[in-house]
């Protein structure tokens, strides 16, 4: 079977587009990691799938990780989802809803950037103390859409000198996290609602060069740890910069937004 896909990336978090608006596609777990293997296949953070939507959505969103368990959503991967859908459709309105296995994510149109809304943060669970192999750690935990777990670093360790591979999958393997696991984000205030965040993703198994989720729930723990207001500008380990919008009601958040690029790479043809 030969398969037409578009290569995306959202501020270096990179993706496979794929089109099922006619549900004809049916792609197992393991030809969905062989399209994101990065020597052997197109190579990508995660596979998305458009497909068709219904009376409250525009369009449905599936997203696979990279070893092809599915997730219930990606911040970048929202994105690139919504340029991409856009395309391939003719899609003529300014806002589009999206359906996720998180809920109902919108995306706003902004030249090349997209701005999309998640779900509403679920989960908070701050300053747990855990135990890694090295090191205690307080960290931070709050649902963006998928799990995550936040660790701000102090400014005498940098958060450019950590490994993140070695202490992101402790977190994200740990007891605390269990069943599922969680993301992992080390995050180091740079001053004035701005941050610098690098992030290990489960189902990458590895650091990526942005986790939009992960940025979101950065920015949501910086407002609750270092009083932080709306919006908070995010440096990425890819170079971009990525902007979180929220608001705080009666001390909840609400109205989360998420702002950054979302770009083309290149289009093709595989056979699987």
């Amino acid at each position: 079977m030969v398969l037409k896909f578009w290569k995306m990336s959202g501020a270096g978090n990179d993706f496979v587009c794929l089109d099922n608006r006619r549900k004809q596609l049916r792609l197992s777990k393991k030809q969905i990691a062989a399209l994101c293997h990065r020597q052997f296949g197109i190579g990508a953070d995660g596979l998305l799938v458009v497909e068709p939507g219904d009376t409250r959505h525009d369009f449905r969103m599936r997203y696979y990780n990279a070893d092809g368990g599915e997730a219930e959503m990606c911040g970048n991967g929202a994105r690139c989802f919504a340029r991409y859908a856009r395309q391939i459709s003719n899609f003529q309105k300014p806002v589009m809803a999206i359906r996720t296995k998180a809920g109902t994510v919108t995306a706003e149109f902004l030249g090349e950037e997209v701005r999309v809304g998640l779900t509403a943060p679920q989960d908070e669970a701050p300053s747990r103390v855990l135990a890694t192999s090295e090191r205690r750690l307080v960290v931070h935990s709050i649902n963006t859409g998928v799990p995550h777990a936040v660790i701000l670093v102090d400014d005498l360790e940098k958060v450019e000198n950590l490994d993140i591979r070695k202490l992101g999958a402790e977190v994200r393997w740990h007891a605390q996290f269990e069943p599922k696991g969680t993301n992992v984000n080390f995050v180091q205030s740079l001053g004035d609602r701005r941050l610098r965040v690098r992030t290990y993703e489960r189902g990458v198994e590895d650091e990526t060069l942005a986790c939009g989720t992960g940025v979101a729930a950065s920015a949501l723990v910086a407002s609750r740890v270092l009083g932080f207001r709306s919006p908070v500008q995010i440096k990425v380990q890819g170079g971009d910069t990525l902007k979180v919008y929220f608001d705080l009601n009666d001390g909840a958040f609400a109205h989360v937004r998420l702002q950054g690029p979302a770009d083309f790479v290149f289009e093709g043809e595989i056979d699987v």
